[in-house]
């Protein structure tokens, strides 16, 4: 069986899009596009590979602390990352720690929504 890139796309839920646009902007320090189609918002995280991701406001959007957790490419080091959270209106649930020499390092939190999402680094 062919190995492959299993996350192609991903969309992050918010109750408040703007909110969550800030927390994120904040959060990795970067500007994230808006894209407004009436009733749906998606904000598009700058993105050069082929996996993107966007947080996505609509009806059928609904964040939730219990559903999938995607980890979100912190690197070089996710403690960067992890200190802004809170100052942000997020919450660390996972504080930084290794998953194994050969895994790096990990860490859980919530976003502003409510979401349960994760960080990862190589360190």
């Amino acid at each position: 069986m062919a190995k492959r890139s299993w996350t192609g796309w991903f969309e992050i839920a918010a109750a408040d899009y703007d909110r969550a646009k800030n927390f994120y902007e904040k959060i990795f320090d970067m500007e994230v596009e808006t894209i407004d189609m009436g009733g749906f918002k998606m904000g598009i995280f700058p993105h050069t590979e082929t996996v993107g991701a966007s947080i996505c406001w609509g009806a059928w959007y609904k964040p939730s602390p219990h559903g999938t957790v995607v980890y979100l490419n912190a690197n070089p080091d996710l403690l960067e990352v992890q200190n802004r959270i809170e100052a942000a209106g997020g919450k660390i649930v996972q504080p930084k720690k290794q998953i194994s020499p050969e895994h790096g390092f990990m860490c859980l939190f919530e976003d502003s929504e409510g979401n349960r999402l994760a960080l990862h680094s190589e360190k």
